[in-house]
């Protein structure tokens, strides 16, 4: 454990970083897998609707530091991707 008072700080203000950080990256992850199971299932109007709820979540996770910038436009393309393909067919 640290010793000296900003350490202490230092630890405390990290561990609330990290549960905030998580937090997020769940929300992310969680949207990603609906809209990949609407994708699957074919409801397409369902996919649309979750597709811009999860660009918001993962754009506003990249603001925040949380992911990186590069991260969230792969997911958001990746996932616009599939919509497109799936919509397509």
């Amino acid at each position: 454990m640290a010793n000296h008072k900003s350490a202490i700080k230092q630890a405390r203000q990290n561990e609330k970083k990290r549960a905030r950080n998580r937090a997020v990256k769940t929300r992310v992850k969680n949207i990603i897998k609906e809209v990949k199971s609407n994708a699957s299932e074919k409801t397409i109007e369902a996919a649309k609707t979750n597709l811009n709820s999860a660009q918001s979540l993962i754009q506003k996770a990249a603001n925040k530091g949380v992911i990186h910038k590069r991260a969230a436009s792969r997911k958001i393309s990746r996932l616009s991707k599939l919509i497109n393909k799936t919509i397509s067919k």
